[in-house]
């Protein structure tokens, strides 16, 4: 039993919680200040523990399950949401709960996109790498674009096959693409060769995104990375309860990694008219350098080859 009416202090995730829930609180603790804990605890969350990360590895295992059936999902004639729908029902079928938290009282999504054309480059008001136009109702993702020769498809799910998240993005196409696209894909591979190979305990996240950003600068390709009208400005972020956990990836960041903490690397190129390419893993910084939970075939899979 604690006694509410004599506790002076309280700390509570506020940025979580709503204003009458914030009232509510005031009344139920009347004498005590309350302060707001959801840095404390983001950061906190930051490291897993032994039982979070065997949880969220057994969940790769069932997300890299599920890309292994998306050439056997396409159809002819297929749009964007289509396509979607059938692996969410794979997901769905394989032990995904069918939703991933986002923190951000406004960040909603369902379990993820697939992006293809021009809608990849569309943006999005939600703070995610890509946005897609989506609809009305949800601004982002797929909005039923037809799946054209030409076209890439970019497939970015979360696999919330229980508590925690894994995040994984995969590209494949209809047909053969343009020389540019595989050279811009190729690029996402070498940057998550280069840069990952750099990560481990006390690497700079900040030193993370500029590396990254300086193999894009170098490349050519700053009009392209992390889409078009609207670029993101990051390259990666932390992934546990919350798809969009800390550290971030970015230019600004003041963290450094730690060991048990879980990344996704997505370095990602959008091209007008083709889509998007390049891949998404994420890793588990170890002891000593970094561990790939996703690893499954990266190039570009055409879909009418199956």
């Amino acid at each position: 039993y604690i006694d509410t009416a004599a506790l002076r202090s309280v700390a509570l995730e506020l940025d979580e919680q709503s204003y009458s829930d914030i009232q509510r609180q005031r009344k139920i603790f009347p004498e005590a200040e309350l302060h707001n804990a959801t840095a404390l605890l983001r950061e906190a969350r930051m490291v897993k523990t032994p039982l979070e990360l065997e949880q969220i590895r057994e969940g790769a295992r069932h997300h890299i399950a599920t890309y292994a059936t998306i050439p056997s999902l396409y159809r002819d004639g297929m749009t964007d949401r289509d396509l979607q729908i059938e692996i969410e029902r794979e997901m769905r079928r394989r032990g995904s709960i069918g939703i991933f938290r986002c923190f951000g009282s406004a960040m909603e999504i369902y379990m993820g996109s697939l992006l293809t054309g021009d809608n990849a480059g569309a943006p999005s008001p939600y703070d995610f790498a890509l946005g897609g136009a989506g609809s009305q109702a949800l601004p982002l993702g797929s909005n039923g674009t037809p799946l054209r020769e030409g076209q890439a498809v970019m497939v970015d799910m979360a696999g919330n096959y229980g508590v925690y998240c894994t995040d994984m993005t995969r590209t494949y196409s209809i047909g053969r693409l343009s020389d540019e696209a595989y050279r811009l894909h190729e690029l996402s591979l070498e940057i998550h060769r280069q840069v990952m190979q750099k990560a481990a305990p006390g690497t700079s996240c900040a030193d993370l995104y500029n590396e990254s950003l300086c193999m894009v600068e170098e490349a050519g390709a700053s009009p392209y990375f992390m889409g078009t009208e609207l670029q993101a400005q990051f390259v990666g972020h932390g992934l546990g309860l919350q798809i969009n956990e800390l550290p971030v990836l970015m230019g600004r960041s003041k963290d450094t990694l730690q060991p048990g903490m879980i990344i996704a690397f997505e370095p990602k190129f959008v091209l007008p008219h083709i889509g998007a390419v390049g891949i998404e893993n994420t890793y588990l910084v170890t002891e000593t350098s970094i561990e790939n939970l996703t690893p499954a075939p990266e190039g570009i899979i055409d879909l009418t080859q199956r």
